[in-house]
């Protein structure tokens, strides 16, 4: 049995002992699950009789919430909102008052109470208005834990930016040095090499920053999807063509299982994206004189199935299980050389959960892969 608590601080500061006591002693009773938090709440009760033992105690010990009367002797309620309590984000106040006015709660809400509870007040209001904050207070911890963790998520991501371009752009000023200072010779066919090896460390780039403008249309749902009949064999066959020279320069053939004709209903932009990462991927991570099998069926529950198998170098279980998550590449001796974002598969699965889908791989070190991605649709023609 989980026993796991949640425990707020309450501090009750009321110049009549039979308040604090009675208060204490009802939410000493009192534990709750709150929506906005996965564990039970419970209350740790502290009672200050007057304002100044309860300001002088934070200096070591600072509450999550504050019942405090507004007359009190000494220094009131509402002097200590307007003074040492001004501003305190990190506590919330809840006034208690004999003397209610509309008055009195507007100028206590002003200076940053978050409720009002007149005397005399029953159990049931009390629990009413301290579930109320208690809410409020997991809610916010909630959205700070949230912000925390897409500053990290932030920096993590520009991190890995920074990291994944600093080294063409480096090895292109290297290329650029080279040829600017003539280490070469004066013979422009010495540089061929040069020049294209620049290139492709430019198109790398270029291939990373439109990834990364998909998946954040994607993410952002700024992109406006136009979902319309869609030829998916057009779609294939654009992606085979865009591929065909990378295939041919290493002797690649393409097997394709494909229908005529498939029409159905989705974002032409969306499955392009699909086809081509998976083909493209099929070609740069297959060994030499390879081959690529592409096919498009529908499986035994009518989900759309689009199958892209290689032979090249594959990949472990451990590897495999990585694969969809954003900038993850398999680097090792065989892949180090092979140019990637990193963002590729896990724009495919975005994609394909937008269409109640999801994406799978199997693999075998040195026998290929094969990647299949099934898709909610229906088929039009």
């Amino acid at each position: 049995m989980d026993t796991t608590h949640d425990k707020l601080k309450v501090y009750v500061v009321d110049d009549e002992p039979g308040i604090c006591l009675g208060i204490g002693a009802i939410l000493r009773d009192f534990t709750f699950k709150d929506k906005a938090s996965l564990t039970p709440v419970e209350f740790e009760i502290f009672m200050y009789n007057d304002g100044e033992s309860m300001l002088s105690s934070l200096e070591t010990s600072v509450p999550d919430i504050l019942l405090l009367d507004c007359k009190l002797p000494g220094i009131s309620g509402l002097e200590m909102l307007e003074g040492p309590l001004g501003g305190r984000t990190d506590i919330l106040t809840i006034m208690i008052t004999a003397y209610a006015t509309i008055e009195t709660a507007i100028r206590a809400t002003k200076l940053g109470a978050y409720d009002f509870l007149a005397k005399p007040f029953t159990p049931d209001e009390l629990r009413y208005t301290i579930r109320k904050a208690v809410t409020h207070i997991m809610l916010t911890r909630q959205a700070r834990k949230l912000e925390e963790e897409k500053r990290k998520i932030r920096f993590e991501f520009i991190s890995i930016l920074a990291h994944e371009l600093k080294s063409p752009i480096n090895a292109v000023d290297g290329y650029l040095d080279l040829m600017q200072n003539r280490i070469l010779g004066d013979d422009l066919s010495s540089y061929i090499d040069i020049i294209k090896k620049s290139s492709d460390r430019i198109d790398g780039m270029r291939k990373m920053i439109g990834d990364l403008l998909d998946l954040t249309r994607i993410e952002s749902g700024q992109k406006k999807r136009v979902v319309e009949e869609t030829d998916l064999i057009d779609l294939v066959k654009n992606s085979v063509e865009s591929n065909t020279l990378a295939a041919q320069s290493r002797n690649i053939s393409f097997d394709l299982e494909i229908p005529e004709k498939l029409i159905i209903p989705a974002d032409t932009g969306e499955m392009q994206i699909i086809l081509n990462n998976l083909v493209s991927n099929a070609v740069k991570y297959n060994r030499d004189s390879g081959r690529v099998k592409i096919c498009i069926a529908w499986d035994e529950s009518d989900k759309l199935l689009i199958s892209v198998q290689d032979t090249g170098i594959g990949m472990t279980a451990e590897e495999s299980a990585r694969l969809f998550n954003e900038f993850t590449r398999i680097k090792n001796a065989k892949t180090r050389l092979i140019p990637g974002s990193g963002l590729g598969l896990s724009i495919v699965k975005k994609i394909a959960m937008l269409y109640g889908g999801d994406v799978s791989c199997e693999s075998e070190p040195d026998r290929g892969s094969t990647f299949r991605v099934k898709l909610d649709v229906v088929k039009v023609q």
